[in-house]
């Protein structure tokens, strides 16, 4: 059995990487999968899997000809906040998979922003007719609900990835903190400034060793080395193309100051601290789901508004550094246990046992 994988693979995106692997981690070992991508030659080497150009129309067409299953492998990926394209790329391929007689699963999904009619209309038409959908958070479960749609609710599915060391990684000092940054037009000069001045800060408050992660590299590299300029104590750049590793990275952390989502997912999956900044719903969504502290750039966010000086800034975070705790073991493993939903309903959708249980 052959089932075509479509995600934003292939784009240098760590978050988008981990979900991939994790799916490839919880298929069937009797399934043979096909990713969609947009480096083909790097997915295959790195998961030594098949893999096309995303954007080939031929080589999608001849990948979905010779399968039987199609899946959205996670993300959100049906949301026009930051292209209209997007609901009319997935959602395209998703429906000319169920045109040709795939079984179709939307899987691991955060649905939305959806400003567009269009774009909610387009939606909701691909996912009636999808065999199965999960959701990982509670405002895609209420609108798929609202329309219709029966879904599972679950954490999102890189809580089950399995993490490994990253070598030599212990080598660099301890204490560690983690800085998860990405370009956002609210993310101004002035407030990276003020961002900058506090790690600064706080690093020297701390005596801790930064280790800065752009989780995409292209977009939020300049961020790191801005940021690596100004600090006065040990420091490390570290870019992880393999998201099993990548997840490890987060247990040598002792607090994580996140922006990027799954950045927030890998630090409280691993137990350590976490400080988020959010830009995005869904964002916001999984620290009010785990108390977190943290917040909002977006003027209409429901969190506190992320302070217009440095020196609140730093204060925020020593005390949370100080007193603050990651999740304890107890509920990492419910959330641990709770995404492998995602993975029953692939045997659901399959039909066929699953192994390599985590």
């Amino acid at each position: 059995m052959r089932a075509v994988l479509c995600g934003y693979y292939g784009m240098g995106n760590g978050g988008d990487e981990a979900l991939l692997a994790t799916l490839l981690q919880l298929l069937p070992k009797s399934v043979t999968p096909i990713v969609l991508s947009g480096n083909p030659q790097e997915t295959a080497q790195r998961y030594d899997v098949e893999a096309v150009p995303r954007k080939s129309l031929p080589a999608v067409w001849a990948a979905l000809r010779r399968s039987q299953v199609f899946i959205w492998g996670g993300g959100s990926l049906m949301q026009d906040a930051t292209s209209a394209i997007n609901p009319l790329y997935y959602g395209g391929v998703m429906k000319l998979a169920q045109w040709m007689g795939l079984r179709t699963l939307a899987w691991g999904q955060g649905i939305g922003p959806l400003r567009r009619r269009s774009s909610q209309w387009f939606t909701r038409w691909v996912l009636k007719h999808c065999d199965a959908v999960s959701v990982r958070d509670g405002a895609s479960a209420r609108l798929v609900t609202d329309w219709g749609v029966d879904c599972k609710l679950a954490p999102d599915p890189v809580w089950a990835l399995k993490s490994s060391h990253l070598p030599g990684f212990a080598d660099l000092p301890a204490p560690r903190i983690a800085v998860v940054l990405r370009a956002h037009p609210h993310l101004t000069t002035e407030r990276l400034a003020n961002l900058t001045k506090a790690i600064a800060d706080f690093q020297t408050a701390t005596q801790t060793c930064v280790v800065l992660l752009p989780f995409q590299p292209a977009k939020d590299g300049a961020i790191a080395t801005h940021i690596a300029r100004h600090l006065k104590g040990p420091y490390k750049i570290i870019e992880v193309g393999d998201p099993v590793q990548l997840k490890g990275v987060f247990r040598g952390i002792e607090m994580a100051i996140a922006m990027r989502f799954h950045g927030v997912v890998m630090a409280a999956a691993e137990g350590c601290r976490c400080f988020a900044i959010s830009y995005d719903p869904k964002v916001t969504q999984i620290m009010q789901e785990l108390s977190l502290p943290g917040w909002g750039i977006l003027p209409d966010t429901p969190l506190p508004l992320i302070p217009d000086d440095a020196y609140a800034m730093t204060q925020q975070w020593l005390e949370h550094y100080a007193n603050g705790d990651g999740l304890s073991d107890v509920q990492v493993r419910s959330h641990v246990d709770r995404a492998l939903i995602h993975r029953a309903l692939l045997q659901q959708v399959i039909g066929t046992d699953i192994r390599g249980a985590v």
